[in-house]
């Protein structure tokens, strides 16, 4: 496993350096060697072409198959055996580096992420290997993906355990490490600094100026709010459009053009813009927008990068569901950078001195991150080590955590994934649940069952408990619809009294079930349903008509149980 791992995230390293340099090329050739005598024309046009190029991509090669980002991963870890379609190695690839590098409002990192994922993925279909190695090469894959990106190795292994790996239980994390490493190693020996994420500009954090952190941390906690809901909004708003894929892909280019006419930093990334608040050139970007128009002063600066944070979750939930490809990772970052130039802009006008503006700016990711994403440590690590060093770890810790605690009190699942987890698609903490959701309803259903019609006598009953080995009996009608059930402990009495025989009618001895399951309810709701009712068989009906199918037993259930606890805990 630890030689898989070195493989795999050298792999994935490569694959990083690739999508990276492919975005990096395609941003130097558009900027330098397409020339536009008006600069409006440039930003309307790129942001347009690479949504519906995507969308044309995806429809004429993948054959309009366009799952993509972190959920993708989480619901084949619990719902596909941790098996990743081998197009995912490539096709995330060519859609972010299309959408991305002409000016897509959007990140990387989570392509880097499904790629890797699938690569790991791959590498241990190839080999044959189990469930259990096969989630942790595909980790390994996404670990190594996320550790070229930033060239954070800790970064990408807390990625791994605190948003792939919730719920699953290993105890030998080494091939993450190693995968990590050496997918560091690739990008930082293969990439110049300028493609890579990093900042060297920082001061060193000052105990005095903990206040400033503590209300960082809680302007980055609602910011992170807003965040979501406003993606949350923009997915049910293209999903609802009642067009097809590409007008919805015009409709979203054109949108995301407008605003990155109005707002030159909503192109692309925009790491180049982080470096620059962060170093002190707020001014370039003022005068390379239509606040040029109007003369500059702190006021200004504030509303500008104000409106850069309100604007940035529009133009990120827009390129990813018009038809882009990319991820949160890089937006989170962005807009946690400005939001922290903002808050400092905004001390800075009431007179507060000394606010140490680039150290907000570089905590600010964190915070922001934090609260979209909901991994307070793969932020604080990543944001450590791509600023070379741990002297801001105890801001960043504050800033993220009191971010985290926020959007927890929000909602306790990230909003991307809630839905995933409600319908038990993806694995959350609760373990018992991530276990039952890998049974199968269909599998555990008994259909060697003793039924008897409604209309039946008690003599044919009779005979039916004689010549069975059941202790339940289902009452179907002619349809063969379950009606109600018998037990031999509602019969016993009965049974050697021969005056009853004429007395008694199916219909009067049967009784309805504690509970009745579909045939695709999950064995989750099964169980839950055992627990409350306290019954040991209960019945299994058609969902699309009440036909019997069968019996489900709760010793099926707990021998399943058990023997997928067993698997695990090798």
């Amino acid at each position: 496993m630890i030689l898989s791992g070195i493989l795999v995230g050298i792999t994935c390293g490569l694959a990083g350096v690739i999508l990276k340099s492919l975005v990096h090329y395609i941003h130097y050739i558009i900027t330098h060697k397409v020339h536009f005598e008006e600069q409006l024309l440039f930003y309307a046009i790129f942001p347009f072409a690479g949504i519906v190029l995507t969308t044309l991509v995806v429809m004429w090669f993948f054959q309009g198959k366009d799952k993509k980002g972190i959920p993708l991963i989480l619901n084949e870890i619990a719902r596909n055996s941790s098996i990743v379609s081998p197009v995912k190695m490539y096709s995330q690839i060519v859609q972010s580096a299309i959408t991305v590098g002409l000016g897509g409002s959007a990140g990387l990192e989570s392509p880097i992420a499904v790629t890797g994922a699938a690569i790991g993925s791959n590498y241990a279909q190839t080999y044959k290997l189990k469930y259990k190695e096969r989630t942790l090469l595909l980790a390994a894959g996404a670990t190594a993906g996320i550790a070229s990106a930033f060239n954070a190795p800790v970064a990408g292994v807390m990625f791994a355990m605190e948003i792939l790996l919730t719920g699953v239980v290993f105890s030998d994390f080494i091939p993450l490490v190693v995968a990590a490493v050496c997918g560091s190693l690739v990008s930082g020996i293969l990439l110049d600094e300028e493609v890579l994420f990093q900042f060297r500009t920082r001061s060193h954090f000052d105990y005095s100026n903990i206040i400033f952190y503590l209300g960082l941390g809680v302007t980055c906690g609602f910011f992170a709010r807003y965040f979501v809901v406003i993606s949350t909004m923009v997915e049910h708003y293209f999903q609802e459009l009642k067009y097809s894929r590409l007008q919805k892909a015009m409709i979203g280019g054109a949108i995301l053009s407008v605003l990155c006419v109005l707002y030159p930093p909503l192109f692309g990334e925009g790491y180049e813009t982080i470096k620059m608040l962060a170093t002190g050139k707020v001014r370039d970007l003022v005068d390379n927008s239509f606040f040029s128009m109007v003369s500059y002063s702190k006021w200004v600066v504030v509303i500008f990068v104000a409106l850069i944070c309100l604007l940035k979750a529009f133009a990120t939930s827009i390129t990813i569901n018009a038809g882009g490809n990319g991820g949160n990772f890089a937006p989170s970052l962005f807009s946690g950078g400005a939001m922290g130039y903002l808050f400092a802009g905004i001390c800075s006008l009431f007179g507060i001195a000394d606010v140490p503006t680039t150290n907000l700016v570089i905590v600010g990711m964190a915070g922001v991150m934090s609260g979209v994403m909901y991994a307070p440590l793969t932020a604080i690590f990543l944001i450590a080590e791509s600023s070379s060093g741990y002297d801001l770890l105890i801001p960043l810790m504050i800033v993220s955590v009191i971010s985290y605690l926020i959007a927890k009190w929000f909602s306790p699942v990230s909003p991307d994934l809630d839905h995933l987890a409600k319908a038990g698609k993806i694995f959350t903490r609760k373990h018992d649940h991530n276990l039952l959701s890998m049974l199968h309803t269909l599998d555990l259903i008994d259909k060697d069952i003793q039924h008897i019609n409604i209309n039946a006598d008690f003599e044919a009953l009779a005979t039916l408990v004689r010549t069975g080995k059941r202790n339940i009996i289902a009452v179907v009608n002619d349809q063969k619809e379950l009606v109600g059930i018998i037990t031999l402990d509602d019969l016993r009495p009965l049974l050697f009294d021969k005056n009853a025989f004429d007395l008694l009618t199916i219909r009067k001895l049967m009784r309805q079930p504690e509970a009745v399951i579909g045939e695709f309810d999950s064995v989750v709701s099964v169980a839950e349903k055992f627990d409350k009712t306290g019954a040991w068989n209960l019945p299994i009906v058609k969902s699309n008509g009440g036909e019997l199918v069968g019996f489900i037993s709760k010793s099926s259930v707990l021998n399943s149980y058990r023997q997928l606890l067993r698997e695990y805990s090798d």
